[in-house]
């Protein structure tokens, strides 16, 4: 068994090390793995629930970027992480995902095909940070994404860039999926 860092610079015990991803972390990880598998993670749901007043909005006009949510479950992607890997993977993925601090790294529960459970380290929303955009119906989120512009593009790029790879996945997210079908109405009129 190994001692490594997580949780925030708590020590924690792991015979394996895994991350969860369920964004674009999914499709662009950006950090060297031994194995990608898909999984399942309960009590938290994919979201979009950050606002985002940079890469996909302004402060006067924010986005909406995925965070990963309170109740339900997600179907992501786990990634197995070589021991002497896992601190220069946990610095990337600090660098990468606490820059404003609206995610809060934690441990989760992982569910793989076949029933295998292991723990991993992925990254949730912060109900209490001020880019918490709360809990929105479809509309409401399709609303925003419609009319959203950042450094990075339109809001909706992300949106449909996010439900064309989990397509490629075979992962399906019926709400995001409506997310995008209200876009749509939204653009026709």
């Amino acid at each position: 068994m190994v001692n490594r860092k997580c949780d925030s610079g708590l020590a924690c015990d792991m015979d394996e090390f895994w991350v969860f991803g369920y964004g674009s972390l999914m499709w662009n990880p950006g950090f060297e793995f031994l194995e990608r598998v898909e999984a399942l993670v309960h009590g938290y749901r994919r979201s979009l629930c950050v606002r985002s007043f940079v890469h996909r909005g302004t402060r006067d006009n924010p986005g909406l970027v995925l965070g990963l949510d309170r109740g339900g479950a997600c179907r992501g992607m786990a990634f197995r992480i070589s021991a002497h890997k896992w601190d220069e993977v946990i610095d990337y993925l600090r660098a990468r995902e606490l820059v404003t601090n609206v995610y809060l790294e934690r441990r989760v529960r992982l569910q793989f095909a076949g029933g295998r459970r292991t723990e991993a380290v992925t990254y949730i929303a912060d109900r209490d940070h001020e880019q918490y955009a709360g809990t929105l119906d479809a509309l409401a989120a399709a609303r925003v994404v419609n009319e959203a512009r950042g450094q990075s593009g339109p809001n909706d790029a992300y949106v449909f860039n996010t439900l064309a790879h989990l397509r490629q996945m075979g992962i399906r997210d019926p709400w995001l999926e409506q997310v995008g079908n209200e876009v749509e109405r939204l653009r026709a009129g």
